[in-house]
């Protein structure tokens, strides 16, 4: 089938900003679809409009319902950048689409505050968890941040502030490239400004000396998980991280994953990774949560009970780590749920979990490693190693 639909990008200069081309398909239409802001950029249209639906899910349906007419979706700036074309992309086919992008509220604002797209980052909490927005703040990093409303700065400040960044230069542009554009300076601790409810901000992460440094490189410091003492310790953890080699939208399964502290991490090192922790304790669970807030990974997916039965029904995983319920039965599960080229990583404490994973090793492959960390503690005046417990790691890759 030829394109039908079409998904144009349009600024706050409306049809005006439009290419020639773009603006004849628009004024062409016979169906508009677009958000409130959208249709008063083109109120002299005289094509049939149509509100975003409620759920938006139902837009799909109705782009289906409309096939073979002449359909217009209006987006803001860019269809494909944290946009609805993407969506839409997902459920048609390519062939029915045309996109028509026009300037994005990020490049937008990259230019408004004279920094270049490369060096920086660019993150949407429109209509998602604020929170995932803190596994960027990072010393002397800039971001910009598409918001979801005029809350949003204060909220970012204040996530700042706590983190040792308040000093951290913040700016909302509101309106960008129309007759009412505006513009907010300030500084993350003082930040008291009222903004418009559609606006883009951009920060500047500048970090106190006692700022907490959180690097998405795996291997956070212990202190920061809430715990019940039970988790995979800092250097251990470091080292299943990179057995599991997370990459970007890749599925993990934290088999028995008590606090969270491997799937944390795992969201936390690639855009995009997810998790589903497997945990039949509930106060585990409870930790799991806070941490994955705390941190930066609102999205991590929590399931309870245990395993192999909770394995069932699952999405089919790119990695899984098997923290504990470690048996036979289990790693049959999870052998035969992982994908092709996926990662497999076991960690034992337990004389009898060893025993299983040396069986294991003998029968597919893989690497067989102990890990024995020390760490330096005060003994009276002085200082002494003292040993964690060591853990037998096991991984293979499904080839």
């Amino acid at each position: 089938m030829s394109a039908w639909l079409h998904i144009v990008g349009i600024g706050e200069d409306g049809l005006e900003g439009l290419t020639s081309a773009t603006r004849t398909v628009v004024e062409a239409a016979e169906i508009i679809i677009g958000g409130e802001r959208h249709h008063a950029l083109t109120k002299d249209l005289d094509a049939t409009r149509i509100a975003w639906p409620s759920p938006f899910d139902a837009l799909i349906e109705t782009l289906k319902s409309n096939r073979g007419k002449r359909v217009v979706v209006l987006a803001t700036g860019d269809p494909l950048w944290y946009s609805v074309g993407a969506r839409i992309g997902r459920e048609l086919d390519p062939s029915e689409i045309v996109y028509h992008p026009q300037l994005s509220a990020f490049q937008l604002a990259a230019a408004r505050m004279g920094w270049s797209m490369a060096d920086l980052e660019t993150l949407t909490v429109h209509g998602r968890a604020i929170e995932q927005m803190v596994a960027f703040i990072q010393p002397d990093q800039r971001l910009l941040i598409l918001t979801t409303g005029s809350e949003t700065p204060s909220q970012v400040a204040a996530f700042l502030k706590e983190r040792g960044f308040g000093g951290s230069r913040m700016t909302v542009l509101a309106s960008m490239g129309g007759e009412n554009e505006q513009r907010f300076d300030g500084i993350a601790r003082d930040w008291d400004h009222e903004v418009p409810a559609f606006n883009t901000l951009a920060v500047e992460c500048i970090a106190a000396s006692d700022a907490a440094l959180l690097p998405r490189v795996p291997g956070l410091p212990d202190e920061l998980f809430a715990h019940d003492g039970t988790m995979t310790k800092q250097e251990v953890r470091a080292a299943t991280l990179a057995k599991l080699m997370p990459m970007r939208g890749a599925l993990l399964w934290d088999v028995g994953c008590g606090c969270g502290s491997v799937a944390v991490e795992w969201m936390r090192a690639a855009r995009y990774a997810r998790a589903i922790g497997i945990e039949p304790r509930d106060d585990r669970r409870v930790f799991a949560a806070q941490n994955a807030l705390a941190l930066g990974v609102p999205k991590l997916e929590l399931v309870s009970g245990s395993v192999p039965e909770k394995l069932n029904g699952l999405t089919a995983p790119d990695a899984i780590f098997i923290g504990g319920g470690l048996s036979i039965e289990t790693f049959d599960a999870c052998w035969e749920a992982l994908r092709p080229l996926g990662r497999l990583v076991c960690n034992a404490v337990t004389l009898e979990s060893e025993a299983l994973l040396i069986s294991l090793h003998k029968k597919h492959g893989g690497q067989l490693t102990k890990l024995q960390i020390n760490r330096a503690e005060p003994i009276g005046n002085l200082t002494g190693w003292r040993p964690l417990m060591p853990v037998t790691q096991w991984s293979l890759v499904k080839r």
